[in-house]
């Protein structure tokens, strides 16, 4: 009988010196590669006299860099976190829509576990896995904190924490301390949840109404993967800036 198969975490192919290799993870890897390969590969075909899909590029990232420049108030911090803003972008951006491609979460094996057969896919949706998202959210936090650190210096950005001039800065300096660690969170199951949820929304349309609604549900899910690693960069830019602000 046909169901709807719907796997809550990544699933285990192999494992390498005692590191389970899953299909999430298996995912990502050829994500970074083709990310890779895509940006050496742009490298060489860049030119002095730009053609017409160049003068495009440099636009875009010249209007990020200076939405950059504009947000965090300095253009020496603006070049500094481009690359990384948007290799978070880009990195989330396709591998949402690497689970778009057929065969993803559809190619696998049967594994015989005691009498039934259990299906195991070879590659997952990356951002659909937790610990995925999890990881980009502890990069993106280290970061932020090291930004703070070190533009503010050690003392003064704990102090945004940690202030005992009054019982009241002392009780903001805990709700702040709260909503920081708080973000770790946030970042990690904003993108899991939007993503996972477009997960299984693709299957049951599919499941139900394979003829009609499939499509415009796809392209609605192409437009929230965009959406989602908009969103992820923009955050972590904007925690950049309030890391790097004065307490007051």
């Amino acid at each position: 009988m046909d169901k709807i198969y719907v796997e809550l975490s990544a699933e285990k192919i192999t494992e390498f010196l005692g590191i389970p290799i899953t299909d999430a993870l298996l995912a990502s890897w050829i994500v970074v590669f083709l990310v890779v390969l895509g940006a050496l590969f742009s490298r060489k075909k860049i030119k002095l006299i730009p053609g017409k899909i160049q003068v495009l590029f440099e636009f875009l990232i010249l209007y990020v860099k200076d939405y950059m420049t504009e947000t965090l108030e300095s253009e020496r911090l603006a070049k500094k976190f481009l690359p990384f803003v948007l290799t978070i972008f880009l990195f989330i951006f396709f591998a949402n829509m690497f689970g778009f491609l057929p065969g993803i979460g559809s190619i696998g094996i049967y594994e015989t576990i005691g009498e039934e057969k259990e299906f195991i896919s070879l590659l997952r949706p990356v951002n659909t896995d937790l610990n995925v998202t999890v990881a980009l959210a502890i990069i993106s936090f280290v970061v932020i904190e090291v930004t703070g650190v070190a533009t503010l210096g050690f003392l003064k950005y704990f102090s945004k924490f940690v202030n005992f001039k009054s019982p009241l800065a002392f009780l903001i300096g805990i709700i702040e301390l709260f909503s920081e660690i708080a973000r770790l969170i946030a970042f990690s199951f904003r993108l899991f949840g939007n993503m996972f949820a477009g997960k299984v929304l693709v299957l049951v349309v599919m499941f139900f109404v394979p003829y009609l609604l499939p499509v415009p549900i796809l392209l609605f899910e192409v437009f929230v993967g965009f959406i989602q690693a908009a969103i992820f960069a923009l955050l972590t830019l904007f925690f950049i800036k309030i890391a790097i602000t004065e307490p007051h």
